[in-house]
C-alpha cells in the first residue's frame, strides 16, 4: 500500500467472461475497467459449453482462476443446485490461498456466495463488498420456487450473515437497498449503484439494417423481449397480450433468449396459436444493436410483487439504443419508477395481458411519439447510467476501502 504496487481486488462470482449471464458480462467489464487501478483477481466457475476454458488466463488485465465446478444445464433445479455447491466449495479452497487481497468483492450469483468471501475476507482481515443483484430468498419465495420453511429460514440467516457484516452492501435501486435495510443491513454501510451499460458500443441504428433484414422483420412493427426466459419476467403476459392482437397484420412479437421457462412459453404461445409470436435464441454481443434496433418497441416485465427483489438491467441497453419500453411491472419498482421519471416509455400492472394489449396497440396505432420516448431514454441512459459512472463510483468505493 505504499505506492509501489496496485491495490488487490480479489473477486468471486460463478459467472465470468465468456459466459452470456448478465451478471457474468457486467462483472467482466467491470474488472476489466478496474484492473487500471487495482490488481484484479476472479475466482470463477467452469460454464456449460465451456468446458475447454483453461483454469487459469489473463483478460484485459484481469487474471481469471476457473475453480473445478459441475457445469450442467441450468433448467432443472437439482443441476443447479449442484453447480452451485461444487462452485462454492471450491471458490472457498481457492480463495483462502494465494496472496492477501486489500479488498474482497462478490456479486450474489449464486446467492450465498457472499458467505464464501466473508470467510475469505475474514482471513485475510480485508474489507468485503457486496454487490447485491437481487434479494433472496425473497425473490425465490415470490416467484413460488422456494416453499420449504426450513430451507427458507436457514437461507434468511446465511444472507443475513453477510448483511451484517460486510463492509459495503451495494444495492442497484433505491427499492432493493430498503429491502435489504429491511433484512438486517446497516443503513450507513448501504450504497446505491445502478448497474449499467456501455453506450459506445451500444448506440442507436436504423431498425432497418443487416440483422432486421436478415431476419425478414425490418417491414413489421416489431416488439420485443430481448434477455432471461425465467420465471421473473411474466412473459405469459406478453404471449397472452398477442391473442388481443391477432387482427393487427403487420405485428411481430420476438423473444430473444433463453431460460428455465423456454419450453414452457413456446409450448404456451402454440396452445394459444398466438401466431405473432416468434421465439429466438440468445443473439451475439456482437449483432445485440442491431437486433435491440430492429424493435419499434421493447417490453420489460417483472412479475407481481418482485419490486425491489430484482433490477432488470436489460432495459439499459434498450434505452442506449434509443427506443421506447412499455413496463409490465408494479409501480414501486425501480423499472417503472425510472421509465416514468425519464419519459421514456409506458408503465402498466403486472399480470394484466389485457392492459398491455391496449398499450401495444396504441403504439402500433401511433398515439405515442415512440421517437421521442427513444430519446429521452437515451438522453437518461448517458447521464445516469453509462459504465463510465458506475466504475468512477466502483473504484472510489474500493480504492478507499483498500486504502
Amino acid at each position: 500500500m505504499s505506492g509501489r504496487r496496485k491495490p488487490r481486488l480479489l473477486v468471486l462470482n460463478q459467472y465470468y467472461w465468456p459466459g452470456i449471464e448478465a451478471t457474468a458480462q457486467l462483472l467482466t467489464e467491470l474488472c476489466e475497467a478496474l484492473s487500471e487501478d487495482l490488481d484484479v483477481k476472479v475466482v470463477t466457475g467452469q460454464l456449460h459449453g465451456q468446458e475447454a476454458q483453461p483454469h487459469r488466463s489473463f483478460r484485459n488485465g484481469v487474471e481469471i482462476l476457473r475453480v473445478p465446478s459441475t457445469s450442467f444445464e441450468r433448467s432443472k433445479l437439482f443441476a443447479r443446485a449442484s453447480n452451485y455447491a461444487t462452485y462454492l466449495t471450491s471458490a472457498l479452497l481457492r480463495g483462502l490461498r494465494g496472496r492477501r487481497p486489500d479488498v474482497v468483492l462478490c456479486m450474489t450469483d449464486p446467492p450465498i456466495v457472499a458467505n464464501v468471501a466473508l470467510l475469505v475476507a475474514r482471513r485475510f482481515r480485508a474489507p468485503l463488498v457486496v454487490i447485491s443483484q437481487d434479494v433472496f430468498p425473497e425473490i425465490a419465495v415470490q416467484l413460488k420456487r422456494l416453499e420449504n420453511p426450513v430451507v427458507m429460514s436457514l437461507l434468511r440467516g446465511l444472507v443475513g450473515l453477510y448483511l451484517r457484516r460486510a463492509e459495503r452492501i451495494v444495492a442497484i435501486g433505491d427499492t432493493m437497498r430498503r429491502r435489504l435495510e429491511e433484512k438486517g443491513a446497516p443503513a450507513e454501510r448501504m450504497l446505491v449503484i445502478p448497474n449499467w451499460i456501455d453506450t459506445t458500443r451500444l448506440s442507436p441504428l436504423d431498425k432497418s439494417n443487416h440483422w432486421s433484414r436478415s431476419w425478414g422483420v425490418d417491414e413489421k412493427f416489431v416488439v420485443m423481449h430481448s434477455g432471461n426466459v425465467g420465471h421473473a419476467q411474466d412473459l405469459d403476459s406478453l404471449i397472452r397480450a398477442g391473442t388481443f392482437l391477432r387482427d393487427l397484420d403487420d405485428l411481430l412479437i420476438m423473444i430473444i433468449g433463453m431460460g428455465a421457462r423456454h419450453a414452457e412459453l413456446v409450448a404456451l404461445a402454440g396452445l394459444l396459436e398466438v401466431d405473432q409470436v416468434q421465439f429466438l435464441y440468445y443473439q451475439s454481443r456482437a449483432v445485440l444493436p442491431q437486433s435491440l434496433s430492429a424493435a419499434d418497441v421493447h417490453v420489460v416485465g417483472l412479475a407481481a410483487g418482485l419490486a425491489g427483489y430484482v433490477v432488470p438491467s436489460r432495459l439499459y441497453g434498450i434505452l442506449a439504443v434509443s427506443r421506447p419500453v412499455i413496463v409490465a411491472a408494479d409501480a414501486e419498482s425501480e423499472t417503472a419508477q425510472l421509465v416514468s421519471e425519464a419519459g421514456c416509455g409506458i408503465v402498466v400492472p403486472p399480470g394484466r395481458p389485457e392492459l398491455l394489449a391496449r398499450a401495444l396497440r396504441d403504439a402500433h396505432d401511433g398515439k405515442y411519439d415512440l421517437e421521442a420516448m427513444g430519446a429521452l431514454g437515451r438522453e437518461w441512459v448517458e447521464r445516469e447510467a453509462d459504465r463510465s459512472v458506475a466504475v468512477r463510483r466502483y473504484r472510489d468505493l474500493l480504492l478507499g476501502l483498500a486504502s
